[in-house]
This record gives structure tokens, C-alpha cells and sequence, in this order.
């Protein structure tokens, strides 16, 4: 039952996981270079979160404050520190994605400090199924994480600009081609990629609380979920998500706690080994 309870947690993990990891690996997809700024976004997201459901914002109202101001500020990043040096290939970009997901964090701890914080929300007894125990709160915060992917794969599959975003992905040239230009798509990519991640730093938080190394603390499981389910594919995040958030509360009843963060190297280095492309493939949507 232990076991079972474990897997519910990492069910529930995986969820909340999923979110910023679709937002990696779509940004990978059209922009071609890993985005560790990410870490950075997902915990400014998180406050910007706090602060909006703080003055009164309903839930919906609180992840779209989050959306946006993450958005905004991983946009002007890219714009200006990341981009540039894609010319010169992914490391110099990757490296300077590092660089500003560390800036972020400074600039949240100089605002806020470093103590914990939680989001206000009101206090309800624990879901029983059988010995298995969820809390409404779970539920919500997954609730809303499944309906963001939900929307996420409807707008990749039936609107024109998710279509784009797909051609653009898969093959650059022939997109241009087409008469798809790849720097609005570049563009929409950063944007939506990093609101996502900031989203999902916002969900995170609801589930425990949000400090400065908010989005640091989930940067491995996040990019251990994308090279899982292959870099570039969406439903591949989800399931290395699922996959890593499982992993990982497993762990613990074997190696305890203090290993956890072991799970997300593991996985990266068994992936890159036996199967390079992902488990789905790199770019399959």
C-alpha cells in the first residue's frame, strides 16, 4: 500500500511537472537550443502568482498574471541575451540561459527574501480512497494542469498558429518556404514556452510553498522529463514527466529523500545511452 500511495504522489508530481516541461521542450523545438533561464522564470512566475492571488484574484485570474509576466520576461531574455548567440550554435546559448535563470533568482530573492511562502488557501480534509490519501488541493492544482494541457494539444493540433509552430519545428526551411516566418514563430515560442514554465512554477507552489530556488529545485526533473519523452516533443514531455515524477517518489522508499534529485541524472544518462532521440523521438507531436 506504501507503494501505491508513492505512485499516487508521483501521479500527482508528474501532473504539476508536465506544464513547465511542455513549455521546455516547445521552446526547444523552434528555437533549437536547451533554455536553462527556465529555472529563473518558473520561480518569477511563482511570485507573480502569489502576489496576484494575494490581492484578490481568483485562481484563473492568478495563473494568468503568472502566464504573462513570465511570458514577458523570458521573451526579453531571449530577445536579448540568448538569441543573439544562437547564430554561434546552442552551447553559447544554453550557457547564457544559465546565466539569466541565475539573474532571475537573485532578483526574486532581493525582492522577497528567502523564507518560504504559501499561497492562502483554505485548509480541507485529505480524499480517502481505500488507504490511499489525496488532498482537494492536489486535485485542484492537478485539475488545472490537466486542463492546460488539454488546451495546449488542441491548440497545437486545430489552430492555424499551432500548425505553424509544428512546420516550423519539424523543418525550418520548408516552413519558410510555405511563407511561415520563423522570427514571429521564434517569437510566439518564447513566449507561450515561458509562460507555460511559469505557470507551472505558480502550480508547484500551490501544491508546497514558493522561495528563490523554486524553480532551481525543479530544473533536473524538468529537463531529465523532456530528454526522457525526447527534446521537442511535446506529448514526449508529458510522459517523461509522469515518468520522472514516479521515479522519483519510488526513490524514496529505497534510497530515501536526500537521493531524490539522483532520479533526474539517472534518467538523462540511461536515455542519452540507450536511446538518444527520447523515448518518443525528437520533434514527434
Amino acid at each position: 500500500m506504501i507503494i501505491l500511495q508513492a505512485l499516487v504522489n508521483g501521479i500527482v508530481s508528474g501532473t504539476l511537472l508536465a506544464v513547465p516541461a511542455i513549455g521546455f521542450t516547445a521552446m526547444f523545438a523552434v528555437l533549437r537550443f536547451p533554455n536553462f533561464s527556465v529555472s529563473g522564470v518558473a520561480t518569477l512566475g511563482a511570485f507573480a502568482g502569489y502576489l496576484a492571488y494575494g490581492v484578490g484574484l481568483q485562481m484563473a485570474g492568478s495563473l494568468v498574471v503568472a502566464f504573462a509576466v513570465a511570458g514577458v520576461a523570458g521573451l526579453a531574455f531571449d530577445k536579448l541575451a540568448h538569441l543573439p548567440l544562437i547564430k554561434q550554435g546552442a552551447l553559447p546559448a544554453a550557457i547564457a540561459s544559465i546565466a539569466t535563470g541565475i539573474i532571475l533568482e537573485n532578483v526574486v530573492r532581493l525582492g522577497f527574501g528567502n523564507a518560504p511562502r504559501g499561497y492562502d488557501r483554505p485548509i480541507a480534509r485529505d480524499v480517502f480512497l481505500g488507504d490511499i490519501r489525496v488532498s482537494p488541493q492536489q486535485l485542484e492544482t492537478m485539475g488545472l494542469a490537466l486542463l492546460l494541457m488539454l488546451l495546449v494539444f488542441a491548440a497545437l493540433a486545430f489552430t492555424r498558429i499551432g500548425k505553424a509552430m509544428r512546420a516550423s519545428a519539424d523543418n525550418p526551411e520548408l516552413a519558410a518556404l510555405k511563407g511561415i516566418r520563423p522570427e514571429r514563430i521564434a517569437t510566439l515560442a518564447s513566449f507561450v514556452g515561458m509562460g507555460l514554465v511559469g505557470v507551472g512554477g505558480m502550480l508547484l507552489g500551490l501544491d508546497s510553498s514558493i522561495d528563490p530556488l523554486t524553480g532551481t529545485r525543479i530544473l533536473l526533473s524538468l529537463f531529465a522529463a523532456a530528454v526522457l519523452g525526447g527534446l521537442g516533443s511535446v506529448p514526449g514531455a508529458v510522459l517523461g514527466a509522469f515518468l520522472i515524477g514516479m521515479a522519483e517518489e519510488l526513490s524514496v522508499l529505497v534510497v530515501g529523500s536526500q537521493y531524490r534529485a539522483a532520479v533526474g541524472f539517472i534518467a538523462i544518462l540511461v536515455v542519452l545511452t540507450l536511446r538518444p532521440r527520447g523515448l518518443l523521438g525528437e520533434r514527434a507531436y
